[in-house]
This record gives structure tokens, C-alpha cells and sequence, in this order.
């Protein structure tokens, strides 16, 4: 994905955010708030088709993932991203409500945890400035 280039909407559209959720109507609402902000969002069903994302090239400023997941799950994959040099921000987001899977999560190399839902003042949180009017 190429960046540096100049759009009528301030920029909003060079910024890339990825959504992994095993769940489509999770993956629809998430991405219908991020599209919403006019933003580009890819999703992913899973662990590993995130880390073949990166593995083929693929970059995101923002990552958005869910902990439970079949084939690889949320923490496995972030340990993935992190030792293979992902700088992204990844957000860890979990229905799960203990504090102590929040922090195993977060241990693996999140930038954050969330709870689910998302909401556009959760997703705007997490952009830049820019993004954020």
C-alpha cells in the first residue's frame, strides 16, 4: 500500500486500519464505524491471515483485534507482528471482562485493550489528530 499521497479529504484515506474478528457481524459493524470516519479498513477472519498480510507486505497504522480466534488467536499473533517488527498500533478488543486476560493480552505486544463494542469515540481515540476533527 502506497502512502504520501495527496487526497481532497486531508489525508484521511492514506491512514490503513485492519479489523480481525472471527465474527462477520462483527467485522461489518466494525467496519461500517471506521469506514464512517473515512477511513480504509481490510479485514481479517483470523491470527494467521494477519501475519501472511504482513508476511506478503501488507502495512496498517492501525490494527484492531479481537482475543479469541480460531487457527491463531489475538495474543499469538500479536507476539507474531512484534517479533517479526510490525511498528503498528495494535488494539487488543475482547468481550472478555478479566482483568487478567486483559493484561496477558496486552503482555503480548498490544498497544491497548478495549472492550467489545467499538464506538466511533473508542476508534477516534486511537487516530491521529488529524483524524480525529
Amino acid at each position: 500500500m502506497t502512502g504520501g499521497e495527496e487526497n481532497s479529504d486531508g489525508g484521511k484515506t492514506d491512514f490503513h486500519v485492519l479489523v480481525v474478528d472471527d465474527s462477520t457481524v462483527v467485522r461489518m459493524v466494525h467496519r461500517m464505524l471506521i469506514t464512517s470516519l473515512g477511513l480504509k479498513v481490510q479485514e481479517a477472519k483470523n491470527g494467521k491471515e494477519v501475519v501472511d498480510l504482513h508476511i506478503n507486505g501488507a502495512y496498517f497504522d492501525l490494527i484492531f483485534m479481537d482475543m479469541e480466534m480460531p487457527i491463531m488467536n489475538g495474543p499469538t499473533a500479536t507476539r507474531e507482528l512484534r517479533a517479526m517488527g510490525v511498528k503498528s498500533n495494535i488494539i487488543g478488543v475482547t468481550s472478555c471482562t478479566f482483568e487478567s486476560a486483559h493484561k496477558d493480552f496486552i503482555e503480548a505486544g498490544l498497544n491497548h485493550c478495549v472492550s467489545k463494542p467499538l464506538t466511533i469515540a473508542m476508534i477516534s481515540s486511537f487516530l491521529p489528530d488529524s483524524n480525529n476533527k
